[in-house]
């Protein structure tokens, strides 16, 4: 099987953002290990404390910010860091030449009941002309991405990737601690019969998305005329994994209970990295009316409206957005 190095060295990445991608599995390859260790190492519940967006912390949460952001300030390939944990931008080398932002432990409530977990990254290039705890450095649309993937631990812990140049799947061999690819070019299937949501807000969603879950619910006696099945993770990585296995449409819509705040998913941190894996593998990622990739961040906590998934669902669930 081919090493990560041989991969990256195909698709063409520059030797120092293969370095840096090295340097963050390694932070990687440590929380897998904690969230292995489980209650064995202490590392399960939740703390006092809240982050940023007003959501109570997991141990395993802090933890994980922890060692990405010192691992990633020790390398000097980053000039900068935003993270879902952090309030605020942190700077790390005056000369480094990426920003990388992360979650550092999607779906850590699941991590009480041993099931998916994963950190997601995204990687762009710094401008050179900012100070390295500018905030509007990282104000870049998805667009602008170099290379975003998320690892996934689960049962074998997996890391999803890309570079520009197709995604591709990679899986941890813990005999010698390296990341081999065993799936090359994913390509999403472009139709579908599975949907990933979480139907108890239904009523809260706008009534486009409210519409084309019922037309799905409604199956073969329906407008569309087959049936479908939900599956929900609960955290955003085990449901784009399966997207990225074998198809199916991911959506985590504006939720009118406030109004202020156009989603629940983190632009920089979740939807931007997940629509680069999805696009690159031939889907599609949608906040409804634009993509996503192409959404100008305001501020780098800003939240989003999602749907992604396989292209002809995705575009059919946008028709019915069309028609407000």
């Amino acid at each position: 099987m081919k090493r990560l190095n041989s991969q990256l060295q195909e698709d063409g990445a520059p030797m120092e953002l293969i370095l840096l991608i090295r340097t963050l599995l390694a932070g990687c390859k440590e929380i897998s290990f904690r969230v292995s260790q489980g209650a064995l190492a202490g590392v399960l519940g939740s703390l006092l404390s809240e982050n940023v967006q007003g959501e109570t912390q997991k141990k395993l949460d802090v933890i994980s910010n922890q060692i990405l952001k010192d691992i990633l300030k020790e390398s000097g390939y980053v000039k900068a860091i935003s993270s879902e944990e952090e309030d605020d931008v942190v700077g790390c080398h005056p000369e480094g030449k990426y920003l990388v932002s992360f979650d550092p432990l999607d779906g850590s409530s699941n991590t009480d009941i041993n099931s998916l977990i994963g950190t997601i990254f995204s990687i762009t290039h710094a401008p050179q002309w900012m100070e390295a705890d500018d905030p509007s450095a990282f104000l870049q649309p998805g667009t602008q991405i170099v290379a975003a993937g998320y690892v996934l631990y689960g049962p074998s812990t997996m890391l999803a990737m890309s570079t520009g140049r197709g995604t591709h799947i990679y899986t941890l061999d813990k005999t010698h601690g390296g990341f081999l690819l065993t799936e090359a070019n994913v390509e999403v299937p472009e139709q579908t019969k599975e949907f990933s949501i979480n139907s108890s807000n239904q009523r809260h969603w706008e009534e486009p998305m409210q519409n084309y879950i019922n037309d799905l619910i409604a199956g073969d006696e329906g407008p569309r005329g087959k049936n479908f099945n939900m599956r929900w993770v609960g955290a955003m990585v085990g449901d784009i994994h399966r997207i990225l296995s074998r198809g199916g449409l991911f959506a985590y819509p504006f939720d009118k209970r406030n109004p202020k705040i156009a989603g629940k998913l983190r632009l920089l941190y979740e939807a931007n990295p997940m629509s680069f894996l999805i696009e690159q593998a031939g889907g599609a990622a949608t906040t409804g009316d634009r993509r996503i990739l192409e959404v100008m961040p305001e501020e780098i906590h800003q939240r989003v409206p999602v749907i992604m998934g396989s292209k002809e669902e995705v575009e059919t669930c946008v028709t019915y957005y069309a028609k407000k």
